[in-house]
């Protein structure tokens, strides 16, 4: 029963001063940061009106989007802090640093580059280029090599992607999340990727946003250490202009791919490569023992490189010596197969090259769970300072022992990592768990300074272990420096939580848990935070705590929340509350509270949501928490104003911003000024909803959040519209759309289409009005909002009536009223029956159109919506008029003018005075 109102409610736009307000209701709607996020995907699903629901949860932030826990960011996906505007152009360069190391593959190249020229010249789409070999043959280093020879012909970005398909200790990624961080690396807000249950719809869903967003561009993406061709086929991008280049073990097959295989360098080139990174003339190596140095290595780049390295490090050794010592490490390795046996050698040789504490660094790095890491990581790996781990991480770096990546980071090569977990797999195995623990322990201490400066003042940021204390974190000096960590680290960090659970470190489970919980909730995906809580709520049941386990569900049910699963997301948070609830924790239970009053506002629930917003507002007020007193407020006086208690929802969401304003909580004060405005202009106060507005749009630029201008600009446009002033309005419309276009939100920029064609209807282009309302209609219904469909359907009407399509304006109505009723928005009803009544009367059946306006009229003042009330009165004077001969209806019509006057709707007040005269 509750799902099937639970898609629930929300007010026609169209002409009307319902209209004029909802776009603000919706951000307004989250009353802590931690669900901003969530509303954008409450946006998609719900129209304008007091009665919204959340519905998509493909909605909009991120990538980019400001919404950490408790923390209040606004609905969308805009994330202002972080630097750049949300959804601004980007050319992305993601490549890795190209080598010294690469030796002549000038055939392989010719032949790549060819095959790239001849099919831009001729106009043909670039075929996927798969590059296989066998384990360290140099697949990677010749694909990024091309890459950046190729960089020009492709302007638009350059992405390469780790695929982890032999990656050790790592499961391949899978397609799903492989897309997720290239829409996000590519300024696909995060809060409008694609999320649910199920794994293969979701990556379609990705998969097509992915290639609609290369459609028209030049760009190269790298899908490095591909598993298998069904791994990377939903990564390839639609448009023709984009080249892929594939590395793999394995040899996959597709009609459409040019398969080029790298096998072992050429003895020459080996020798050439040898020479060149040893540092010493060719004629002082003697070229027999050369030949024998690259033969015994499998001629492969990565063991020439680094039995080079061995050279070059150690002046006083001669050919002879390092080939001597090769031999002899062959020998130790005789029960590996003949391939293995030629690299690991030179592993092995180099490994014994190393200082005892070198050694030591280079076996920790083989427990590390994540892929790549930076010098604080391996601080806490080996229990030594960072600017020791620095010294071994670069002279591993100058060893060839890891490889560096941008931005000071590090990684071992599959092959390497294989290698430094079987040293560290022979030691003892506790001291492998120790490490764990450390490594664990640091990024909890880091996760804490990054959370000061992304959780909002004044909310609960879970704390850093009390034995963190001598744990070097990195130097992060803004929100902008803590949310690049925390993109960076992600993947690491949930490894971490991987290798911690499957250790039994359960309290770290949660612990890693809780504090990542406000990063995933702004940044995403939602089905990643999902597995995290999920992971941690049953870590929790190991311990006994409740109280983590009641953290771990309330964040279960918010993310839920925001994915629009709504029977899951009730579940998990009533699970929370009886968890808190066992141990007497009332602030937890509080926010729970909060968090279901919430959904059930979503799902028009109200009488459920007003409950448990006032209990939670009782249990923030007993612990004096004045930001969880201000988020219930927010919540509650949303909860009135769709059950049109407007003077109740004044009153708690002006009590909401009084506290706002005492915390200096920029956001949560944009955001109340937001819903007083929708709830004033439903009022018909025009001036203060305005004026509430414009100081919401005042924040919001500030801030830096476009999406939000964007909505509050709309919200501007319709206050104009019903006031006269017609040209502002539709400048304001036209500045949103243009702003929700280069963002990427479909739900904002069909807002303001519909509005669009509302403006146009107003002033005479019937024709052009009836196209912007069916595109508006078409986007509601690829989204799924219905309340969208039916104000867009609502107006159509109006406009098909003007041009003499009489049945399609009924038939119009009927549709749009169907809906309307079905969500319970009355405010949207009046209105739809006006529009029908004026429709009816205009056709000459003045009888049935009273009979409209009667029922407009009983809706109108049962909620206290003004417009519609003086609609009514005004459409049932001029049918009183109509029928029984001119001066009846005059009352009617009288009444109309004083509720026009008082909105300021003096076109209405002209026409009737002229009929009166």
């Amino acid at each position: 029963m509750r799902l099937r109102r639970g898609l629930a409610i929300a007010v026609v736009a169209g002409g009307g001063a319902v209209t004029t307000m909802l776009v603000g209701l919706v951000t307004n709607a989250v009353s802590d940061e931690s669900r901003w996020p969530g509303w954008l995907g409450w946006l998609q699903e719900h129209a304008w009106f007091s009665f919204v629901v959340l519905g998509v949860a493909m909605a909009g932030l991120t990538a980019l989007l400001a919404g950490l826990s408790e923390t209040r960011p606004p609905t969308p996906p805009g994330r202002p802090e972080d630097g750049a505007g949300p959804g601004a152009a980007q050319v992305l360069r993601s490549l890795p640093r190209d080598t010294a190391a690469f030796t002549d593959r000038a055939a392989e190249l010719e032949r790549l580059v060819g095959s790239v020229r001849a099919s831009q010249e001729s106009g043909e789409g670039l075929p996927v280029h798969v590059i296989d070999g066998m384990p360290g043959v140099g697949k990677t280093t010749f694909a990024v090599h091309a890459g950046h020879l190729l960089s020009e012909r492709f302007p638009d970005g350059q992405l390469f992607v780790n695929l982890n398909g032999h990656t050790p200790g790592r499961t391949p990624v899978q397609a799903g999340e492989a897309l997720a961080s290239l829409l996000a690396a590519a300024g696909v807000p995060t809060q409008q990727i694609p999320v649910g249950d199920d794994v293969g719809a979701v990556t379609e869903a990705r998969a097509a946003m992915w290639r609609s967003r290369l459609a028209d561009k030049k760009a190269l993406l790298i899908l490095d250490n591909a598993a298998s061709y069904r791994q990377l086929e939903p990564l390839l991008p639609g448009g023709s202009g984009c080249l892929v280049l594939v590395t793999s073990r394995k040899r996959l097959v597709a009609n459409e791919e040019v398969v080029m295989s790298v096998d072992a360098l050429p003895p020459d080139h080996a020798v050439e490569l040898f020479v060149r990174l040893s540092g010493r003339p060719a004629d002082a190596l003697g070229r027999d023992v050369v030949d024998e140095l690259v033969r015994l290595c499998g001629c492969l780049p990565l063991g020439v490189s680094l039995l080079a390295a061995r050279l070059r490090h150690h002046p006083s050794w001669s050919a002879e010596d390092l080939r001597g010592r090769l031999v002899a490490a062959r020998d130790r390795l005789g029960e590996l197969r003949a391939g293995e046996r030629a690299v690991t050698a030179t592993f092995d040789l180099s490994y014994r090259d190393l200082a005892p504490e070198r050694q030591h660094f280079f076996r920790r790095l083989g427990v590390f769970p994540g892929t790549d890491l930076d010098s604080h990581v391996g601080a806490a790996l080996a229990e030594v300072s960072v600017v020791v781990a620095r010294r071994h991480l670069e002279a591993l770096y100058d060893d060839h022992l890891i490889d560096e990546q941008p931005g000071s980071r590090y990684r071992l090569h599959d092959l390497l990592r294989d290698y430094a977990r079987g040293l560290a797999a022979e030691g003892d195995s506790m001291d492998q768990v120790q490490a764990v623990q450390r490594v664990c322990t640091y990024y909890l201490a880091a996760l804490a300074v990054a959370n000061g400066h992304t959780v909002r003042s004044g909310a609960a940021v879970p704390p850093a272990p009390d034995d963190t204390s001598r744990v070097e974190t990195p130097v992060l000096e803004s929100r902008a420096d803590a949310l690049s960590w925390l993109e960076t680290e992600r993947a690491n960090i949930l490894a971490c939580v991987r290798r911690a659970n499957g250790l039994a470190l359960y309290d770290l489970v949660v612990r890693l848990a809780a504090a990542m919980a406000p990063f995933l909730r702004q940044a995403g995906p939602w089905d990643q935070a999902v597995a995290l809580h999920r992971t941690a709520a049953e870590a929790a049941r190991h311990t006994g705590d409740q109280r983590a386990r009641g953290d771990a569900l309330a964040e279960l049910g918010v993310v839920r929340r925001f994915m629009a699963a709504y029977p899951q997301a009730i579940e998990a948070l009533n699970d929370a509350v009886t968890a808190y609830e066992a141990v007497d924790d009332r602030r937890g239970k509080a926010e729970a509270l909060n968090q279901l009053g919430i959904v059930w506002y979503l799902t028009a629930d109200n009488e459920d949501a007003a409950r448990a917003q006032t209990e939670a507002l009782a249990l923030y007020r007993e612990l004096g928490y004045r930001l969880g007193q201000a988020n219930a407020l927010a919540d509650l006086g949303m909860t009135h104003r769709q059950m049109s208690r407007f003077d109740a929802a004044v009153e708690a969401q002006s009590e909401a911003l009084a506290i706002y304003r005492e915390l200096g909580d920029r956001y949560g004060e944009a955001n109340s000024l937001r819903d007083l405005g929708v709830v004033h202009c439903l009022m018909g106060a025009y001036d203060i909803a305005a004026r509430h507005h414009q100081e919401a749009f005042d924040i919001y630029l500030e801030l830096d959040d476009r999406v939000h201008q964007a909505y509050a600009l709309n919200e501007l446009g319709v206050v104009r519209r019903l006031t006269g002033d017609i040209e502002a309005a539709r400048t304001a419309h036209s500045q949103a759309l243009t702003h929700f276009t280069e963002l990427g939100e479909r739900f904002g920029r069909a807002n303001s289409v519909r509005h669009l064609g509302v403006v146009e209807r107003v002033t005479g282009d019937a024709a052009e009005a009836i196209r912007l309302l069916e595109e508006a209609l078409g986007a509601y219904r690829e989204l799924g909002s219905r309340g969208g469909e039916a104000a867009s359907l609502s107006e159509l009407g109006v406009v098909r009536g003007i041009v003499g399509e009489r049945d399609g304006a009924i038939d119009a109505f009927q549709r749009g009223l169907e809906i309307l009723r079905g969500l319970g928005d009355q405010c949207g009803e009046a209105e739809a029956l006006n529009h029908w009544g004026m429709l009816l009367l205009t056709s000459d059946e003045p009888t049935a159109a009273r009979r409209h306006f009667g029922q407009a009229l009983t809706l109108a003042r049962h909620i206290r919506c003004p417009l519609e009330e003086a609609r009514a009165l005004e459409g049932i004077g001029r049918c009183d008029w109509t029928v029984d001969g001119p001066g009846h209806g005059v009352d009617s019509l009288r009444a109309a003018v004083t509720v026009y006057r008082r909105l300021g709707v003096s076109a209405s007040v002209d026409d009737i005075e002229r009929l009166l005269v």
